[in-house]
């Protein structure tokens, strides 16, 4: 499934923007629009960058721009990688064993993991924005880091077994290798011409997050859910950032 539908389904997926939901004929169409999870990031991406642009061509200081910017990207999501960040600490960690750790991360409360978790990566996120938007750097930052971090997720996706016979992540199937590639190759291309050579950084730190998130998560869980694609695309995301803020 290439082409305007399948961006549609991974924007109807991943974002909670008020777009005309396609009508899906089977759940295979949600892992056969795996390739275009990087565009659904770019999208909300650009809208985050536009209010910071926004915000500081009216003077308000980068720190605060840069927070209208996340807080644009949080609510564009409907928090959903942060939600998986969170449960993901709270049963990695919270749990003794497989199921103790898979039954924590359902539960819709946070605990103390992912309280600490949210905070954590919210703060690296704000300082590292805040900082790129000092210097003048809005857009590309905010892009290339949707796009990568959205390709990992992927990565992972197609990498790992499922780790419930039930869930978004299982519902949604298998994007297979072609849609892999595709979505790194769209993430991959794109970076590299919104920050040259600076882009091959980040992808490198991607790929070293996405594969630190795919070991964690099988050690942890025996494989990936819903909750663990979230977490990977919030770690590539901050640790794009922090690699952008190191070499600016």
């Amino acid at each position: 499934m290439k082409g305007l539908r399948g961006i549609r389904i991974a924007v109807m997926l991943l974002t909670r923007l008020p777009l005309p939901a396609p009508v899906l004929a089977e759940d295979e169409d949600m892992a056969q629009a795996s390739w275009a999870y990087p565009l659904a990031g770019l999208l909300v991406a650009a809208l985050a960058g536009l209010v910071g642009l926004c915000a500081l061509a009216v003077n308000i200081p980068a720190p605060v721009a840069a927070l209208l910017a996340l807080a644009t990207l949080i609510a564009t999501t409907g928090a959903m990688h942060e939600d998986g960040l969170a449960d993901c600490a709270d049963g990695f960690w919270g749990g003794w064993d497989r199921d103790r750790r898979l039954k924590i991360m359902r539960d819709s409360h946070v605990g103390t993991y992912g309280a600490l978790a949210l905070v954590v990566f919210c703060l690296l996120r704000w300082t590292a924005l805040s900082a790129l938007f000092a210097a003048g750097s809005v857009l590309a930052p905010l892009i290339a880091a949707a796009l990568v971090s959205r390709a990992a997720m992927v990565f992972v996706m197609d990498t790992l077994p499922n780790a419930r016979d039930d869930g978004l992540s299982k519902s949604t199937g298998r994007p297979g290798k072609s849609n892999t590639r595709i979505a790194a190759g769209i993430a991959a291309g794109i970076t590299v011409l919104l920050l040259g050579w600076t882009g091959l950084w980040v992808i490198l730190a991607a790929v070293l997050a996405g594969f630190a998130c795919a070991r964690l998560a099988t050690a942890k869980i025996g494989g990936q859910t819903g909750d663990v694609l979230g977490m990977t695309q919030q770690v590539a995301e901050v640790t794009i950032l922090v690699v952008l803020l190191a070499l600016a």
